[in-house]
């Protein structure tokens, strides 16, 4: 059989399945969760029927935990103070998220007593060191996050006292590399995110690494440069006195064809020299007036 889904059926269908995507990007906090069963009140349930006619998205915990978690960060329209007044004294409320809300301190206030809280996100809100102090009741509170917020290295301070807090989210607060080793020193097993520093540690020994890495790749530069001009030099005395062996042995050889021609030469003329030597004795002894013979007796 074949269903067709009209436009109004399926956006009706999406709205319907979106808790079940909250539930997932949430998983992680249900893991958490050991199973906790509480009494809700009819005030409490009051309360949490006044937020979500107000744009909050409630959901509980987890089948084995009864805990609620608050959700304001995907609403529609300005999300203020007002939208969490109440919220006032609701201990049944395990995790609120207020991400991008127009809340502020005032609006902070209002958890002091929600004494149940466990997680807590305040990231891109109006709060400041101020909205701090309000939690400093929340004994259970263990996940904080006020990335870009105002709070500085004096809201900080606030924060020490708080023994169960585990993770504090600070990116693009006011607080700075000394607020946050004095919070270490204070509370050496809170988890800082970002932790500047060790993130100011980490950037020390990248500049030592790689002011070791260009020394290294210099000195296998200079190393290898040295080694070219040594090969080059090497080639060159080689080649130089390639060429001056190769001019030695030509001008042995001409040196070779010069006698050998000189000794051709002269045994050509030493024949003619000995012809003419005879000649010359020969007519000088003709030329040589003979003695008178003597007369015989």
């Amino acid at each position: 059989m074949r269903f067709l889904l009209t436009l109004g059926a399926l956006a009706a269908l999406q709205f319907s399945l979106a808790p079940f995507a909250l539930v997932t990007a949430q998983a992680e906090d249900a893991k958490e969760s050991k199973g906790v069963k509480i009494e809700l009140t009819d005030a409490d349930n009051a309360a949490l029927a006044k937020l979500r006619e107000l744009g909050a998205m409630t959901l509980q915990v987890a089948q084995n935990d009864n805990r609620v978690e608050v959700a304001y960060h995907l609403s529609d329209g300005k999300i203020g103070n007002d939208h969490v007044a109440p919220l006032k004294g609701l201990k049944c409320v395990y995790s609120l998220n207020l991400r991008g809300t127009e809340v502020d301190d005032k609006g902070v206030a209002y958890l002091a007593g929600t004494t149940g809280l466990v997680k807590l996100h305040l990231e891109k809100t109006k709060v400041t060191d101020a909205a701090l102090v309000h939690l400093t009741k929340l004994e259970n509170l263990e996940y904080l996050n006020v990335y870009g917020t105002e709070v500085t290295n004096a809201g900080l301070d606030t924060i020490v006292p708080m023994k169960n807090l585990k993770k504090l989210f600070i990116w693009q607060t006011k607080v700075d590399i000394d607020g946050v080793a004095k919070l270490k020193k204070a509370r050496p097993d809170l988890q800082i995110i970002p932790d500047l520093v060790v993130d100011k540690k980490r950037a020390e020994e990248e500049v030592i690494r790689k002011a070791e890495e260009e020394k290294r790749m210099a000195e296998e530069a200079k190393k290898k440069a040295e080694e070219d001009a040594r090969k080059k030099a090497e080639e060159e005395a080689k080649k130089k006195a390639e060429e001056e062996k190769k001019k030695a042995d030509a001008a042995k050889a001409k040196a070779e064809a010069d006698k050998k021609a000189a000794d051709a030469k002269a045994a050509e003329k030493k024949p003619a020299e000995d012809k003419k030597e005879a000649a010359d004795e020969k007519k000088s002894a003709d030329a040589k007036p003979e003695e008178p013979k003597k007369d015989a007796k």
